[in-house]
């Protein structure tokens, strides 16, 4: 398998649960953006993005009200 390839769809929610509480770690120090928890946790923002939208689905996060349009959202864990 070529390591440079997406893994399946199937490989990544299996990675859920554990990737679940690596996010909720990096987003105790505050808000952050879909590349700054990707760089944290050393995944691929592809993978992040899918996981983060699942946690704020399952209400463990919620999107930061943005200043510009073009700023990336940030995310911030619920109580």
């Amino acid at each position: 398998m070529n390591p440079s390839a997406p893994r399946s769809l199937a490989e990544v929610l299996r990675d859920e649960m554990v990737a679940r509480d690596r996010i909720k770690a990096v987003l105790r120090d505050g808000p952050k953006t879909i590349p700054e928890i990707a760089e944290a946790i050393a995944a691929p923002s592809r993978e992040v993005t899918l996981w983060v939208m699942a946690m704020c689905r399952y209400g463990d996060l919620t999107e930061v009200p943005k200043s510009r349009a073009d700023e990336y959202f940030r995310y911030s864990l619920l109580p």
